[in-house]
């Protein structure tokens, strides 16, 4: 089974509030899913990136690709847990 970290979309039309999920790679973009691993919000400012490290190590680990924009994503969580924020 391919598995890849990537973004699901909630909330509401015009307020996208996106879930960070760990899903089969064949599985739709809002379809089910094998685990919530955090949320990002791009509305506030500065942006609200909330994501459990341990689970996203763990799922790496078991071979989970992240998408383009999770990697980016996971980069800058790093940077804001190393810089305290």
């Amino acid at each position: 089974m391919a598995v890849r970290i990537r973004l699901r979309r909630a909330g509401s039309s015009k307020n996208p509030i996106w879930r960070i999920v760990v899903a089969d790679k064949r599985s739709p973009r809002d379809g089910r899913t094998i685990e919530t691993i955090g949320s990002y919000n791009p509305q506030t400012e500065p942006s609200q990136i909330v994501i459990d490290s341990e689970r996203a190590q763990h799922w790496i680990d078991q071979g989970a690709q992240p998408s383009k924009t999770v990697a980016k994503l996971l980069r800058a969580h790093d940077a804001d847990v190393a810089s305290g924020a």
